[in-house]
């Protein structure tokens, strides 16, 4: 998928630690506690984004050290793809083969279908049920294998989720 590596890139160099990559880009237009939102414009792309607040890594029952890429809870919208409010999450490394990954949102827990290092609900319907659910919550908790049998467990913090996905909505309405 183009358009998440870009995403991907953007958002790491915004949502890292390091001061001089933050001041190399320049399309973050918003920012709400834990969430932030970008803006593209060919083609014209909104997305709001946040990195979890803690992450455990696991393997036989034991707490493991794991290297994993950038971990990323996404909702975009495509107007030109006719795309409202897509939820994504990339764990920062390959999903197990026919997995899923398990969305837990104050005991509503959603099972999001993988594709590589990427997972995403099964339907636009299923998007609305838990960006629904993410605005009426405190976080949300991604539970997933890797392709390497290491259990993840990523917790997303959602102060400010409802504000910055409002203003990813609202900026690409226009």
């Amino acid at each position: 998928m183009t358009t998440g590596i870009i995403r991907i890139a953007a958002c790491a160099v915004l949502l890292g630690t390091a001061a001089q990559a933050q001041d190399e880009s320049t399309n973050r237009v918003g920012a709400n506690t834990d969430w932030s939102v970008f803006v593209e414009g060919d083609p014209k792309e909104c997305w709001a984004v946040s990195q979890p607040k803690e992450t455990v890594n696991t393997r036989d029952g034991r707490v493991v050290a794991v290297r994993r890429g950038d971990i990323l809870m996404f909702v975009t919208w495509r107007p030109g793809a006719n795309v409202r409010g897509e939820v994504a999450f990339t764990g920062g490394y390959p999903f197990a083969p026919d997995s899923t990954v398990s969305l837990d949102i104050g005991g509503t827990v959603f099972e999001l279908p993988v594709d590589g290092e990427w997972a995403y609900p099964a339907s636009p319907e299923q998007d609305a049920q838990i960006v629904a659910a993410m605005k009426q919550g405190s976080q949300a908790v991604v539970s997933a294998r890797s392709s390497r049998g290491t259990l993840t467990r990523d917790t997303f913090s959602l102060l400010g989720f409802t504000a910055s996905v409002d203003d990813a909505a609202q900026r690409c309405a226009q």
